[in-house]
C-alpha cells in the first residue's frame, strides 16, 4: 500500500514537505534564502526610486518662481507728438449752378434757324435760334415809313404855328400823332427782336427741346443754359456753430465720381435762422468750377479752425466718464496717472487738449489700449512689443 501511494504522488508530481521526487535532490535551504533576499532587495530599490522621483518633482516645483508681472494689466502706449490739426464741420449736399436758366419763346412762329447744340459754350447775347420774321419786318418798315412822314409834317406845322398861320390844336394833334407812331415803332422793333432767341448770359447749353422747322408757341421751353463757373454747394449749419463761420472761410469738397479734393470758399451766410430746423444756410462757392457738375452729390468739409503746431492726443486714449474726458499717462515706474482733459480742437483721429498746469506735454506716453479697467496709480505692464522702455516713443501707434 505504501508503494502505491508513493507511486501516485510521483505521478502527480506532488510531494509533501521534506519529501523529494524520486531521482531529484531537494533544494538546499541557503539557495531559497538567497532568492528571497534578492526579491526583497529589488522591491526596496523600486520604492526608493519612486520616493526619489516624487522628491525631485517637489524640488522642481519649488524652484519655479511665479512672475510678479503676471498680475499686472497689459497695456499699449503711444508717445505724444506735435503737428497740424484742424476742426471741420461735415455736410452732404447736391451741387447747384447759381446761373442756371430755362429759355422760353416770346413769340409764336416757325423755327427757321437752329444755331446751337447741347454742350455748346455761348456768350451773353448770342443768338440761339431764329424764327420766321417776315411779318415783323414788314410791320416795322411800315411804322418807320409812317413815322418819317409824320415827322416831316410836324416840322412843317411847327413853322406855320410859329407864324400863327394854323391854330394850336392842329399843331398839338400832329405832335400826338408822332408820339403814337414812335410808340408803335418801339413795339414793332420789340416784336421783331422776339424772332431771335438770345442767351441771357454766358454759359453752356445743357438741353435743347426744339428742332428746326418746329412751329413753337409763346412761352414754350426751348433751351436750358448753365454757367458752370457759378457752381455752389448750399449747406445748412446748426445755429450753435454760427459764431465759427465767416465769409471767405475755406472748404473742401469730395465726390465719389472725382479723384482728389476740390477747394471752395464760403460766399454767403444767410442772416436768418430757420426756426423749423435751427440751421443757417451757407453758400459755398467753387472757384474755376474744377470739373464739378450741377446735381453732383458731394461731401463738404467746412474748416472752422486750424493749428499748425498742436499737441496731438490720439482719440484711442480717451476715456469718457459722463461729461468728462480722461487719459492715463504712464510714469517712469510703470504706474499710470489719470488726467482730466478738455478738447479745444479735434479732428477724426486726434484732439488738442487745453493747456493747464501739470497737463500733457510732447513726449508723454499715454495708454491707448487696455485702459478700460485701470485706476489712478495702478501699475501696468506693456505689451510684448513695448517691453523696452528706454525709448520714449516705444509703443507709439
Amino acid at each position: 500500500m505504501r508503494n502505491d501511494s508513493a507511486a501516485s504522488r510521483h505521478a502527480n508530481g506532488c510531494f509533501p514537505p521534506g519529501d523529494a521526487a524520486p531521482g531529484r535532490k531537494p533544494a538546499p535551504a541557503h539557495i531559497l534564502l538567497l532568492l528571497l533576499t534578492i526579491l526583497l532587495a529589488l522591491a526596496s530599490i523600486g520604492c526608493e526610486q519612486i520616493e526619489a522621483s516624487i522628491d525631485q518633482w517637489k524640488e522642481e516645483d519649488k524652484k519655479v518662481e511665479k512672475n510678479p508681472d503676471d498680475d499686472l494689466v497689459p497695456v499699449e502706449v503711444a508717445s505724444l507728438e506735435a503737428g497740424p490739426i484742424e476742426s471741420v464741420l461735415r455736410f452732404s449736399t447736391n451741387l447747384e449752378a447759381e446761373s442756371e436758366v430755362q429759355v422760353f419763346s416770346q413769340s409764336s412762329r416757325l423755327v427757321t434757324q437752329l444755331l446751337v447744340e447741347e454742350g455748346k459754350r455761348v456768350q451773353q447775347g448770342q443768338v440761339l435760334l431764329r424764327l420766321q420774321d417776315d411779318e415783323q419786318k414788314s410791320a416795322l418798315a411800315r411804322i418807320e415809313s409812317q413815322l418819317e412822314k409824320a415827322q416831316r409834317e410836324l416840322t412843317r406845322q411847327k413853322n406855320l404855328f410859329a407864324k400863327e398861320l394854323i391854330p394850336e390844336q392842329t399843331y398839338n394833334d400832329k405832335v400826338y400823332e408822332v408820339e403814337q407812331l414812335e410808340l408803335q415803332l418801339d413795339d414793332a422793333r420789340r416784336e421783331l427782336s422776339y424772332t431771335e432767341v438770345k442767351a441771357p448770359f454766358a454759359g453752356t447749353v445743357t438741353q435743347r427741346m426744339v428742332n428746326l422747322g418746329d412751329n413753337i408757341k409763346i412761352n414754350q421751353h426751348l433751351f436750358d443754359l448753365v454757367d458752370f463757373d457759378t457752381i455752389v454747394a448750399r449747406i445748412f449749419v446748426p445755429e450753435k456753430d454760427l459764431p465759427r463761420l465767416h465769409v471767405g472761410q475755406s472748404a473742401r469738397l469730395r465726390s465719389e465720381s472725382l479723384d482728389g479734393v476740390r477747394e471752395g470758399t464760403v460766399l454767403r451766410i444767410a442772416p436768418v435762422v430757420d426756426p423749423r430746423s435751427g440751421t443757417v444756410k451757407v453758400t459755398v462757392g467753387i472757384p474755376r468750377n474744377q470739373g464739378m457738375l450741377p446735381g453732383q452729390y458731394v461731401e463738404v468739409e467746412l474748416v472752422v479752425e486750424r493749428k499748425e503746431e498742436a499737441l496731438l492726443v490720439p482719440k484711442r486714449a480717451l476715456i469718457y466718464d459722463d461729461t468728462s474726458i480722461f487719459v492715463y499717462r504712464l510714469r517712469d515706474d510703470l504706474t499710470v496717472e489719470r488726467l482730466l482733459v478738455e478738447a479745444e480742437v479735434e479732428d477724426q483721429r486726434h484732439i488738442e487738449p487745453r493747456g493747464s498746469e501739470g497737463g500733457l506735454q510732447v513726449g508723454d506716453r499715454v495708454v491707448v489700449a487696455g485702459q478700460a479697467g485701470l485706476k489712478d496709480g495702478n501699475k501696468v505692464r506693456l505689451a510684448e512689443t513695448d517691453r523696452d522702455l528706454t525709448s520714449p516713443t516705444e509703443g507709439a501707434l
